[in-house]
């Protein structure tokens, strides 16, 4: 990919990750790809030189802690996509800090979508109950009554700083459980994860316990999306926004959450139980509750494991407003389990063992 003074140069952080690998996926074949400056940032000097020869995309080797090179990477790009750890605010400040001199020195108002999460509105349970607040990411004062305390909100409310200082356009994209394997040649390449985290989590500590397992009774309620549904989010925002950015909403009113549908904790360690029996697995076909022990155990605290029987509930009316047209439902959601269950299994019997990832 040939750099120009027509090209938009863009960077995006993640592209080796679940999501932002979808959505580096989705740039590379945008109808409009061939006027795309990307840059991105990777751990890997393997897969960056994979991307480059393979992709056509300029990739920097490093980590997160390289503040440096992140405020240098963001102040050379007029679009930053922020696809990696929704709480590392030192790296986002200093993606911040280059898109703050970017405006000042050629004047230019980039603009920054940055991925956060719906952990951020989520309430405490242990699977008791089901809360009834929705949250409406249309509904920007109570986008606004979120706690700072909240998980990812300290680095969101960075991020919203730098709009109303007006450096920056900002956009937020708050995915909820996300699901799905994601496909595409940066999987095929091995360069991006293909799997999600929260249900994964939730099976791998089940194939250890031989038993679908269950925080609570299951009650608490969160909102789904499928993985091709909230990159195509990122993309539709993206399209908006340089179509026409006075439009689309962005600080406080640039919210967006990813869910097409809603389903009870219960629902998927139901559908992982069913599983278990129908491949052979072991256990019966209803879950039981995890121990304190085995929260601890399998997600490093009994806090953490608490968090697969939180409540988290809201709509995506503000996505669904620019023309998001997601297509995929909680239905398709609980029948994606069990192929995921068959893939961890054989990973579990080839010596994978059950580590479970980092939560968003």
């Amino acid at each position: 990919m040939t750099e120009s003074t027509s090209q938009t140069k863009i960077f995006l952080t993640g592209a080796t990750g679940y999501i932002g690998g979808s959505v580096l996926d989705r740039l590379l074949h945008h109808p409009s790809a061939d006027t795309f400056a990307i840059t991105v940032f990777t751990r890997s000097a393997e897969k960056a030189k994979l991307l480059e020869e393979s992709f056509g995309v300029k990739a920097v080797v490093g980590t997160h802690a390289d503040h440096d090179k992140l405020e240098a990477l963001a102040e050379e790009s007029h679009v930053v996509f922020s696809c990696a750890d929704a709480d590392d605010l030192p790296a986002i400040e200093a993606i911040l800090r280059g898109l703050r001199k970017r405006h000042a020195s050629i004047g230019d108002l980039p603009i920054f979508i940055h991925t956060s999460g719906t952990g951020v509105i989520s309430e405490p349970a242990k699977g008791m109950f089901a809360s009834e607040t929705v949250y409406s990411d249309l509904n920007v004062e109570q986008i606004k009554s979120i706690p700072p305390t909240a998980l990812h909100r300290n680095v969101d409310l960075a991020i919203v700083d730098a709009d109303i200082q007006g450096y920056a356009l900002t956009y937020i994209i708050l995915p909820s459980t996300i699901y799905g394997l994601a496909t595409g040649p940066l999987v095929d390449a091995g360069i991006s994860n293909p799997q999600s985290i929260q249900i994964p989590n939730i099976i791998r500590a089940s194939i250890d316990r031989k038993q679908g397992g269950v925080v609570g009774l299951g009650k608490a309620l969160w909102p789904d999306v499928h993985i091709d549904d909230v990159a195509d989010l990122y993309i539709v925002l993206f399209d908006a926004i340089t179509r026409d950015n006075k439009g689309i909403g962005h600080g406080w009113e640039g919210f967006y959450f990813g869910e097409n549908g809603e389903h009870s904790w219960y629902d998927i360690s139901k559908s992982i139980s069913v599983a278990f029996v129908e491949l052979g697995i072991g256990g019966t076909d209803s879950p039981t509750c995890f121990t304190t022990e085995e929260l601890i155990k399998y997600w490093g605290s009994e806090d953490k494991g608490n968090y697969s029987g939180s409540n988290s509930r809201c709509r995506a009316d503000r996505g669904r407003s620019i023309g998001w047209k997601p297509t995929k439902t909680t239905t398709d959601m609980l029948k994606s389990i069990k192929p995921e269950v068959e893939l961890l299994w054989k990973k579990a019997q080839a010596g994978g063992g059950v580590k479970l990832s980092s939560s968003r």
